[in-house]
């Protein structure tokens, strides 16, 4: 089985940071994309950013600028920076990575969600 446990939300003033992170965990033979997306009441969720396995990395409009993504492969886990936070960014942040477990395929894997509230 695989898990993805995320942390590192919290509640924080407009125009805070904080440092998600998302380690992957289980029976692991090889992680492909690892991303973030976020999903706020009533809304769709949406892609926040994501990265590849060589680290290239792409954004959504409303936060580039402002996060960066990045990870560690050794420790199988992605990291989201946020700052200039908004009241707009305030939602449920969801790890989500590509993963090959004993199949000869990759699989979509999600985490339960960590909560961002940005006050104003």
């Amino acid at each position: 089985q695989v898990q993805l446990v995320e942390s590192g939300g919290d509640l924080v003033q407009t125009g805070g940071s904080l440092r998600l992170s998302c380690v992957a965990a289980g029976n692991i033979f090889e992680i492909n994309d690892m991303g973030w997306y976020r999903q706020a009441p009533g809304k769709q969720r949406e892609m926040v950013a994501r990265i590849t396995r060589g680290g290239i990395s792409r954004y959504s409009d409303s936060v580039k600028g402002r996060f960066t993504i990045s990870r560690d492969n050794a420790k199988n886990t992605v990291y989201l920076q946020m700052s200039s936070l908004k009241p707009d960014d305030t939602a449920v942040y969801l790890c989500n990575a590509e993963i090959r477990s004993a199949d000869p395929f990759f699989k979509s894997y999600w985490g339960q969600g960590t909560q961002v509230t940005v006050s104003s």
